[in-house]
């Protein structure tokens, strides 16, 4: 993946140019602007990717995809800012290059202060994609092109003014920017600013960085030696040129990282939550892998890497194969984060050891450079279309352990038994992940938003029934024969918290908000003269609830269908007065932020009766959500019960936790005398959720195990 490549331009700057310039024409303020350029580039790039993922996400649905369209977008970016850098350095003299960058950097003033510009034209439900790269292009695509470029530039500058000098010392400054810009984001900056105040402060420094970044183009363009030089070494004529099969594998390995790193991103996120802690963590570790790599003392050891390598494709394997092991979040992000450290580490530091000879490196960047953008782009933008479900995550390891037989395969015979047998093994893992979730299977579509089955069993009495899976959770079941098929089941039984709440209002017609169709099974509590409205955002749910599931068919309620994210749908509407408004939008197991916060809150209270029932759907398994949906009821002045209703599988019945919240005094007596309540424990620290900040941390259930593994 290119992610990082312009920060590994160290020695592609060494070869630009190496004669010293006439003595006494580099000033001291060039050493001093040099090194500031390199350090708030680096650091304004990688901000920039977590702030304006988050901006963005929102108005996408909060989709685990989001991010992955955008690594999409930095991808390509930086592969055309470092082709500019190429261009420029080779083909213009260091004063057209000084003064085409200098208006570069003005012209990109006019963007200030950064936002997402709305574009114009229907969103595609299916796959916004090019809807997200197009907001991404025409909202910050020129300043993160010159942000990326800023490290090859500069260093090219640095070794033309300083006579050819290596500039390692700049190398390890831009790496140390970008991880203090990945880390500090997400632990210092997100939680103490908000988001408008988040864009504020990028944008101030980078006008500054405009101010110092053109300075450094003018002092280097002045003090630029006279006419190029010429490769004198021995070296430059005897070194033949990279072949075709080394290019294929500078590729193969740079597109394995990429791959690694949007799939296994895509898996944190899918499963737990589409929020920047999970995106940088990842992120970061790819990059770090890189500095290991391409220091000069690597870090890298073949022999060690290896082995590693080995051991870490077999338990990631393991983990696809019998997934009972990781279903918790302590388990599952540390795993896959530490595989992605391991596998990455070994492609760029195969990488590494395969730079070819100084006069070959722009050609060594632009092919690692290319191989990252074509794995983000399989991963991101193609495998939605490929793939019915997700399989590229088997599969990139499965391509891993290939081209590791590969690089390795001059090291021996022992070495290509091995490496051939692993490689046999991941491709029955990826074989068995497809039939496996293939199995009872008689739905199985997928786009942006995910994938999703649709599976057919029949239950102890032999009657069948239909189940609807987002990824591996449960998201809807229901009989197919009456009159069992007009039930509620899954986690809205009549005793579950909602069917209580739908139930209050059942003597008079009734309007009914839901936030999340899935199977449509709230449907189910419909009566003539009621009034049921689903805000939903993916085209997939709504053609599976109408064509696979008959609840919204079979009920005498009027029905009708938002598209769209809930939260901008009840923005532009009037109050709807609903007597009840659910709120069970989620993805996978994973929770779209936006719609638990503070400003979120207000919207739906906004659209309730005054003596109407917000019920908030918190069953997750991997976080504790009902602390949150507290504060944020003692912030509106609601007070809340919670809810828990125990299973009942021979009814399709799942234990479920639903908060209820609401000011009518005769609701919270008529629930404090017929139910069973459980208390909600609000752990030390936790603060209000709001659009600008959250913390995932503060409310993880404890790690536990699902020893039968079934979905």
């Amino acid at each position: 993946m290119a992610l990082v490549t312009r920060a590994r331009q160290a020695e592609t700057a060494s070869s630009v140019g190496s004669s010293r310039p006439a003595a006494g024409s580099s000033c001291q303020s060039l050493r001093v602007v040099l090194p500031l350029s390199i350090f708030l580039g680096a650091f304004l790039l990688f901000l920039l990717e977590p702030l304006f993922g988050k901006l963005i996400l929102p108005r996408f649905g909060g989709s685990a995809a989001v991010w992955a369209t955008c690594l999409v977008f930095f991808q390509c970016a930086l592969l055309v800012g470092y082709l500019y850098a190429y261009l420029t350095t080779r083909r213009l003299t260091p004063a057209r290059q000084g003064i085409l960058h200098i208006l570069l950097l003005l012209l990109s003033l006019c963007l200030l202060p950064i936002a997402p510009h709305t574009m114009i034209g229907k969103l595609d439900g299916n796959h916004p994609a090019a809807h997200i790269l197009a907001v991404l292009t025409v909202s910050i695509g020129l300043p993160f092109i010159l942000l990326s470029a800023t490290s090859p530039l500069v260093q090219a500058w640095y070794a033309r003014t300083e006579g050819g000098s290596e500039p390692y010392a700049l190398f390890a400054l831009s790496n140390f920017a970008s991880l203090l810009a990945l880390l500090s984001f997400p632990l210092l900056i997100e939680p103490r600013l908000s988001s408008h105040q988040q864009s504020l402060l990028w944008s101030a420094l980078f006008a500054a960085f405009v101010a110092i970044c053109s300075l450094t183009a003018w002092l280097a363009s002045r003090d630029a030696p006279v006419a190029p030089p010429r490769p004198t070494t021995e070296a430059a004529e005897t070194t033949s040129a990279p072949t075709l099969r080394d290019k294929l594998l500078w590729l193969s390995l740079s597109a394995c990282g990429s791959m690694l790193l949007l799939s296994i991103t895509n898996h944190i996120t899918e499963n737990v939550a589409p929020v920047p802690l999970f995106w940088v963590l990842p992120l970061a570790l790819y990059l770090l892998t890189f500095t290991l790599a391409f220091q000069r003392r690597s870090f890298y050891s073949r022999w060690l890497m290896a082995r590693l390598l080995g051991v870490t494709l077999g338990s990631l394997g393991y983990a696809i194969y019998d997934p009972s092991h990781t279903e918790s979040i302590q388990v599952s992000v540390p795993l896959f984060c530490g595989g992605l450290f391991v596998c990455c580490l070994f492609c760029h530091g195969e990488l590494a050891k395969r730079r070819p000879a100084p006069r070959n490196l722009t050609t060594f960047y632009l092919t690692i450079s290319l191989g990252g953008a074509l794995g983000a782009i399989f991963v991101g933008l193609l495998a939605p279309y490929l793939f019915a479900a997700l399989y590229e995550f088997p599969l990139t390891l499965c391509l891993t352990a290939l081209v590791a037989a590969i690089a390795l395969w001059p090291e021996g015979w022992l070495e290509r038994i091995f490496w051939s047998a692993l490689t046999a093994i991941m491709a029955a893992i990826l074989v068995y992940n497809v039939h496996a979730y293939n199995r009872n299977d008689i739905l199985i579509v997928r786009n942006f938003y995910g994938g999703l089955r649709v599976k057919q069993f029949r239950d102890w009495l032999k009657q069948p029934y239909r189940e609807l899976y987002h990824g591996k959770i449960e998201h809807g079941a229901q009989f197919l024969d009456p009159p069992k098929s007009l039930l509620a089941t899954t986690y809205y039984s009549a005793d579950s918290g909602v069917g209580i709440a739908l139930h209050r209002f059942s003597g008079a017609p009734k309007r009914v908000g839901v936030i999340g169709l899935g199977a449509g099974t709230l449907a189910a509590y419909g009566n003539a003269g009621d009034y049921f409205r689903f805000y939903e955002i993916n085209p997939l749910i709504v053609s599976i609830a109408k064509n696979w599931f008959s609840y919204l068919r079979d009920t005498p309620a009027k029905v009708d269908i938002a598209m769209g994210d809930a939260r901008l749908s009840l923005a532009a509407e009037p109050s709807q007065q609903y007597d009840v408004l659910a709120v069970d939008a989620f993805s996978g197991d994973a929770i779209p932020v936006h719609l638990l916060t503070k400003e979120a809150f207000a919207l739906y209270l906004r659209h309730l009766k005054p003596g109407g029932i917000l019920a908030v759907h918190t069953s997750n398994t991997y976080l504790d959500l009902a602390p949150v949906v507290q504060l944020l009821a003692d912030d509106a002045h609601c007070p809340v019960r919670l809810i828990t209703n125990g299973d009942d599988l021979r009814k399709l019945i799942d234990t479920s936790d639903w908060v209820l919240i609401t000011r009518n005094q005769d609701v919270l007596r008529d629930l404090d005398a017929l139910t069973l309540q459980e208390q909600i424990t609000i752990p030390s620290h936790l603060r209000l959720w709001t659009d600008d900040y959250n913390n995932l941390f503060q409310i993880l259930r404890p790690a536990r195990f699902n020893k039968d593994g079934s979905d």
